[in-house]
């Protein structure tokens, strides 16, 4: 890892770092949910969902390995964005950080629950003891779980990303809108993963608008962390002390 005084110096190169790696766990999760899933899984049909993965399991496994690739990436951007937001208080940027890799650790954990259903498509003679139905509806009662999971996962990512955003707010070396849009993002992942915990019908019909601010904030804040950086002599300002 990289001197945090090497990055105090001269931090452009390594938000650049940060911010296409944070454009490829936005591809990353694009491909993994809105072209994966979104194309195999019939939603409340078990037995249409096991037959649409059964022959595209290639498809459906590199959908949970991109996933895995994504949290992988994580750890870099969260090192890097520690180092970025420690200046403005280095106690929210911890807790922020330790918000992050709970996540990332939750999210990681839960792709177990995609790998179940190709377990049970498998050539096995202990699956013998299952009926057709029953392998159906532990399938997708294994791949409910996993939308549960990443939703539990996303609150800690949006209280991160709320904190995240106060503190580009209060930076000086950032825009202040991008506080504002990482902050609405923080927001939206609340509001949706709880909704979806207590209120699956309500969450059901917000989905996915409610994510829109989520995405956009983001996707803006990797593309000025690629393109713009910080703004050098704000930042002198605050590491200076």
């Amino acid at each position: 890892m990289m001197k945090s005084n090497r990055f105090e110096l001269s931090p452009q190169p390594y938000l650049r770092v940060a911010g296409i790696l944070y454009l490829a766990i936005i591809l990353l999760g694009l491909f993994g949910e809105g072209f994966v899933r979104s194309t195999l899984i019939v939603p409340g049909d078990a037995g249409a969902t096991f037959l649409s993965i059964l022959p595209s399991q290639l498809l459906w496994r590199s959908g949970a390995a991109g996933d895995l690739l994504m949290q992988v990436l994580d750890v870099p951007v969260i090192v890097l964005l520690y180092l970025l937001l420690r200046p403005v208080s280095e106690t929210l940027a911890l807790t922020m950080t330790l918000f992050n890799l709970v996540q990332t650790a939750v999210l990681a954990a839960n792709k177990l629950n995609l790998l179940v259903p190709t377990f049970l498509m498998a050539d096995s003679s202990y699956l013998n003891a299952f009926s057709t139905e029953q392998l159906q509806a532990l399938s997708y009662l294994s791949i409910k779980s996993h939308s549960f999971g990443f939703a539990i996962g996303l609150i800690f990512f949006g209280f991160a990303c709320l904190l995240r955003g106060y503190l580009i707010h209060r930076s000086g070396f950032m825009p202040k809108v991008i506080g504002w849009l990482l902050a609405l993002a923080g927001l939206s992942y609340l509001v949706n993963s709880f909704a979806l915990i207590l209120a699956p019908t309500i969450a059901a019909m917000m989905f996915p608008l409610i994510l829109v601010p989520a995405f956009l904030g983001e996707l803006i804040f990797a593309l000025w962390l690629v393109a713009k950086g910080v703004n050098l002599e704000e930042w002198q300002k605050r590491v200076a002390p």
